[in-house]
C-alpha cells in the first residue's frame, strides 16, 4: 500500500465512521429483513391515491414487514411526476413514524441533477435509507459505468443516509466493491445483476472497505436458496410480503423447515405475476383491502381478464388462513 492510498482509505474510513446510525423511524443500522417495494394505488380517475399509500405503510406493518420501499420499479417510478414523489415520500415517512418498518426512498433519476434533488429532500425526511437504480432507459442492460460512478457519487454527496445501489446490467461485484472506497454512504446493494446467488456468495467472499449489506428481488423467488448463502434482505412486492417474512423469521430462528413450508405458499402467487404482471400484484392489494382498484399507469399492462382473476382468487383464498393480516 503506498502512503498516498494509507491516507485514501484512512479518509475514507473517517468519513464512514460519521455516517448517522438511526434513521427518523428511530431503527438502527444494519437494515435486515424482508422490505417490500410498495405498490403505487391510484385512484380510479387516474391521480395517485396518497391516502392508500399511506394505508399501504400500515398494512405492511400490521403484517410483519421488516421494511419498506418507495418508489421503485414495482411502484412504477419513472411514470410518476417529480411533485408525485415529493407527496409520496413524504406521505410514507409520516406514516411510518412510530411503527417497526424501516423507511427506505428511492431517488433514482434519468439524471444525476435529478437525483440530487429527490436525495436532498430524502435528507431532510430523515428515512433509514435510500435506494437508487443507475439512470437508464427502457429495458437497457449495459451501462457506462464512469458516468454511473459520477452519478452515485452526487447522489451521496447530496445525502448523508445510507445508500443502497440497485446492481442491474453490467454493474459488477468488482465495481460495487470499487464504488464503496469512493462513495462513503454507499453500504448496500440490492442485486438484480447476473446470477443473484452466484453473487451472493461472490459478495461474502470479498474483502469490502466496511461491512456491506446484500438485498435481492427477483420477487423473492430463491428466497431460501438466498438465506442460505448468507443475504441480508429481499425487495418482492408487497401484496405477499407477509408470507416471505414469515418464511425469513423462521429461518433466522433456526426453524427451516417452518421456513420453507412458508415459503412454498407463495410459489402461486409468484408464477402468477410472471404470467400476469404487475396488475396481479396489485389486484391482491385489492383482494386484501389495501386499494380500491387494480389501475397501473403501464399502457402495455395486459388487462386482467376474468380467468385470471379467479385464478388469483383461487391462490389468495389458499393462502387466505396465513396470512398475518
Amino acid at each position: 500500500m503506498t502512503r498516498r492510498s494509507f491516507f485514501e482509505q484512512m479518509a475514507m474510513a473517517a468519513a464512514a465512521a460519521a455516517l448517522p446510525a438511526v434513521g427518523a423511524t428511530g431503527g438502527a443500522v444494519p437494515l435486515r429483513g424482508v422490505y417490500p417495494i410498495m405498490q403505487t394505488p391510484y385512484l380510479d380517475a387516474g391521480p395517485v391515491d396518497f391516502e392508500a399509500l399511506g394505508a399501504e405503510v400500515r398494512f405492511l406493518d400490521k403484517i410483519g414487514t421488516h421494511g419498506l420501499v418507495w418508489p421503485q420499479l414495482a411502484s412504477e417510478y419513472s411514470r410518476l411526476s417529480f411533485d408525485e414523489r415529493i407527496e409520496g415520500a413524504e406521505t410514507i415517512v409520516n406514516a411510518a413514524a412510530g411503527l417497526r418498518p424501516k423507511v427506505v426512498i428511492g431517488v433514482q433519476a434519468e439524471d444525476a441533477e435529478t437525483a440530487v434533488k429527490y436525495a436532498r429532500h430524502a435528507d431532510k425526511l430523515r428515512p433509514d435509507a435510500i435506494i437508487a437504480l443507475p439512470p437508464r432507459k427502457e429495458n437497457q442492460s449495459e451501462f457506462d459505468l464512469e458516468a454511473i460512478r459520477s452519478y452515485y457519487t452526487a447522489v451521496g454527496k447530496a445525502c448523508d443516509l445510507p445508500l443502497f445501489i440497485q446492481a442491474i446490467g453490467n454493474v459488477s461485484v468488482e465495481f460495487i466493491l470499487q464504488l464503496m472506497r469512493e462513495v462513503p454512504t454507499l453500504q448496500y446493494v440490492k442485486d438484480e445483476a447476473g446470477h443473484t446467488l452466484s453473487r451472493i456468495s461472490e459478495f461474502r467472499a470479498a474483502h469490502p472497505p466496511r461491512p456491506l449489506g446484500v438485498f435481492t428481488g427477483g420477487h423473492g423467488k430463491t428466497l431460501i436458496d438466498e438465506m442460505a448463502r448468507g443475504s441480508d434482505g429481499n425487495m418482492p412486492v408487497a401484496s405477499w410480503a407477509d408470507l416471505l417474512a414469515a418464511s425469513w423469521d423462521h429461518w433466522q430462528a433456526g426453524r427451516e423447515g417452518e421456513a420453507m413450508d412458508a415459503f412454498g405458499r407463495v410459489s402461486l402467487f409468484l408464477a402468477q405475476v410472471s404470467a400476469y404482471g404487475l396488475v396481479s400484484a396489485n389486484y391482491v392489494l385489492f383482494l386484501r383491502g389495501v386499494f380500491s382498484n387494480w389501475k397501473t399507469r403501464n399502457p402495455d399492462e395486459r388487462p386482467l381478464t376474468d380467468q385470471a382473476r379467479r385464478d388469483l382468487e383461487r391462490s389468495f383464498d389458499y393462502v387466505r388462513p396465513y396470512l398475518r393480516g
